[in-house]
């Protein structure tokens, strides 16, 4: 909630007119309390979880010829009841595991100093801020995911995301419960550590899920504008660690590829990249015996 109780008086403390961007943020926070403004994150996941898939998904579907090279798993489709299941299954992870640690996680949000007050941040400390977020998540994320790839840490938690060994948008969020909290913990340790305004930690979280949900595409697009972030994974990239499934020790990048080049987990993908370059085999060429709509049929449920 702004201590201003109307633009005169924000002006008057700022020294300056307000730009049309914090004039915009004035009306919409000047009365609503910092714990319903940080609330907000799950609406967004649930917005962007819903509506960002659904392009692929009706690729999926329908599968035009003019996309269909670059599916990266070409013999996998998705019938309509398993997209539809994985969707609600994601809506419900959403909104009670993402929904309980904003509840559990608002006091630290007090504590570190997450601020939602004017002036709104520039450019470049929103760009700096970001970046620091994006390889701070990435390295703990990096050793997060190779404990869930441990025997317990795989057949109690993360197998449930492992279900899909060709992975579709929707199943960017389709995880265990613990999951998500572990992954979520991860991406919170950076804004905890950098404070930022209420509206780049929504910007962060809103781009760290669209990032996962393009790795998690199953398609990889030569023109997807993530093809120019040095050291990105990318679909294909995490494609593989699905492919491979439980028994994956490779790729446990969640954004980028320099933990895993450093620590020697990504062995594995450059020896089948390799392997398919001397015998001239299409990148995405998978056998994807076993799989039925992108399953395992050994599929297990916790």
């Amino acid at each position: 909630m702004l201590p201003y109780a109307t633009l005169v008086e924000a002006e008057a403390a700022l020294g300056r007119s307000l730009t049309f961007s914090e004039v915009v943020w004035f009306r919409y926070s000047a009365r609503m309390p910092d714990y319903l403004l940080y609330y907000h994150t799950v609406i967004f996941l649930l917005v962007i979880c819903t509506l960002a898939p659904l392009p692929l998904a009706l690729i999926e579907l329908g599968l035009p010829a003019s996309v269909s090279p670059f599916k990266i798993q070409p013999k996998v489709r998705h019938a309509p009841t398993s997209l539809f299941q994985c969707y609600k299954d994601v809506m419900r992870v959403v909104a009670l595991g993402i929904g309980s640690f904003q509840l559990a996680s608002y006091p630290v949000v007090k504590f570190v100093g997450m601020r939602t007050g004017l002036p709104l941040p520039s450019f470049w400390e929103v760009a700096l801020q970001l970046l620091v977020y994006f390889l701070v998540e990435d390295y703990l994320n990096y050793w997060i995911h190779r404990l869930l790839h441990t025997k317990w840490g795989y057949e109690k938690i993360h197998c449930v995301h492992h279900e899909f060994t060709a992975p579709s948008g929707y199943a960017a969020l389709y995880n265990h419960w613990a999951d998500v909290v572990l992954s979520g913990t991860g991406c919170f340790v950076g804004p905890a550590f950098v404070p930022c305004h209420m509206i780049v930690f929504w910007l962060w979280i809103s781009l760290r899920e669209l990032e996962a949900i393009e790795t998690h595409s199953g398609y990889d697009f030569p023109w997807t504008p993530t093809k120019f972030v040095p050291f990105y994974g990318g679909a294909e990239y995490h494609d593989y660690h699905h492919y491979v499934g439980g028994k994956s020790q490779s790729n446990f990048g969640t954004v980028f590829t320099y933990c895993d080049y450093i620590y020697g987990t990504d062995k594995g993908y450059r020896y089948h990249k390799a392997l398919q370059a001397k015998l001239k085999v299409p990148s995405t060429n998978y056998n994807e015996k076993e799989q039925t709509n992108g399953f395992k049929d050994d599929r297990k449920f916790d």
